[in-house]
């Protein structure tokens, strides 16, 4: 929350940030940063296609990470500007918003997007390619075999240790499984294309990456791709929690991201002096 000296701000000067949540999950996952938020901000979330009570993605022809930016960006235009915050695939769609919206994001707050692409094209460190390539492949034949739970199974102890799934409520699990088309989805973007280095490194909003210090291979990889990447933008690491913190460690991590959003709440974007996006 925010300390007792940060005034309630007027409805109609708040700034406006979205919240854009991870592959499986929906926008409940922000409860706890909403009502943190909203002393200050306005805040608002999407959910994606096929997940919350959004329908799938129902178009012929491949999905891409613009299909679900598209969701959220008539919100940017309408609040005039949005500070973004975003987990996982959530933060791959944010990243994705700024180069394609960088007259409309005032700040970036990602944490670990998973830029699968960078892996694929990283020759340095192919292991942490063929980590997500086989996650994905396994999720492709159980879902193809009819068998959701078992590979709704897979993604989540994959992401969150053996023996995560099992610790599941129920009415939990039967909603997980039932996003595993969407999440493959997610995968086929995700390997597809992502934000390029080029574009990402032309933006000149405040951007803060963080990344769990006891996450997986793939993802603690793309960090390290984004501090080369982009020197100037923040880079933590946050102690004890892994891919899943904003859900595992909400408390931790909707501070950090509190704080972040406090001290740029005034901030716009700066953009190279062509002014284009990239």
């Amino acid at each position: 929350m925010f300390a007792p000296d940060h005034p309630i701000v007027h409805p109609a000067q708040r700034p406006t940030v979205l919240l854009l949540h991870s592959s499986a999950s929906s926008a409940r996952q922000w409860e706890g940063l909403v009502e943190s938020l909203q002393p200050r901000f306005r805040v608002r979330t999407i959910e994606f296609h096929g997940h919350g009570a959004r329908p799938g993605w129902q178009r012929d022809g491949p999905f891409a990470l613009a299909d679900d930016a598209a969701l959220a960006a008539p919100l940017l235009a309408e609040s005039g500007g949005a500070h973004l915050v975003g987990h996982s695939y959530g933060a791959a769609v944010a990243l994705k918003l700024a180069t394609l919206h960088p007259a409309h994001v005032r700040s970036v707050a990602a944490y670990e997007p998973v830029l699968f692409r960078w892996l694929i094209d990283d020759d340095t460190s192919p292991g942490a390619a063929q980590g997500i390539v086989a996650l994905a492949d396994a999720i492709r034949d159980r879902v193809a075999d009819g068998d959701e739970a078992s590979a709704a199974r897979r993604f989540i102890d994959f992401w969150c240790g053996s023996g995560a799934w099992d610790s599941l409520p129920i009415g939990r699990r039967k909603a997980i499984a039932t996003r595993m088309h969407a999440v493959l989805l997610h995968f086929d973007a995700l390997f597809g294309e992502s934000p390029g280095h080029a574009a990402l490194a032309r933006l000149r909003m405040p951007m803060l990456f963080m990344t769990g210090a006891r996450t997986v291979t793939a993802t603690r990889r793309i960090a390290e791709l984004l501090r080369h990447a982009l020197p100037r933008a923040r880079h933590e690491v946050l102690q004890g929690m892994g891919h899943m913190g904003p859900i595992t460690h909400a408390a931790e991590v909707n501070c950090r991201i509190v704080q972040f959003l406090g001290a740029h709440a005034l901030s716009g974007p700066v953009l190279e002096p062509s002014g284009e996006p990239a």
